[in-house]
């Protein structure tokens, strides 16, 4: 599995050529608690780098979902729109947000490793 990590608590899946996976992290549903409410991007909408693709809403707040490279969205995960209770039970898995065709690999190099990842998030 090749996944990289958003300063923003977003994950993506470049494992597969045709489309990344996308998602927030472990640490994203902690702090965000219960989610109850995902608004999840328009398929075949294409976003840059750091736009926001989406909105999570829990119990507790609200946060963007920020792409984490330029792409288009060429499938949503209809059963997180159904169930958004996912994201909490299963993050890194059944709780993923969308899939992205990468418009720009180059932007990959600037997300980090799950190494640096968690170095960041001894800083918080």
């Amino acid at each position: 599995m090749s996944v990289k990590f958003t300063a923003d608590h977003e994950w993506i899946n470049i494992a597969n050529a045709d489309a990344a996976v996308v998602g927030i992290t472990v640490h994203a549903q902690d702090a965000l608690g219960d989610v109850v409410f995902v608004d999840l991007p328009e398929v075949g909408k294409t976003f840059n780098k750091g736009e926001i693709a989406g909105v999570v809403e829990s119990v507790k707040a609200a946060a963007d979902i920020y792409m984490p490279v330029t792409g288009e969205v060429v499938e949503v995960n209809e059963d997180l729109r159904n169930d958004p209770a996912l994201a909490n039970t299963d993050p890194l898995g059944a709780g993923w947000f969308f899939k992205v065709k990468v418009g720009a690999p180059a932007e990959l190099d600037g997300l980090m490793d799950a190494t640096a990842y968690d170095a960041l998030l001894k800083t918080l």
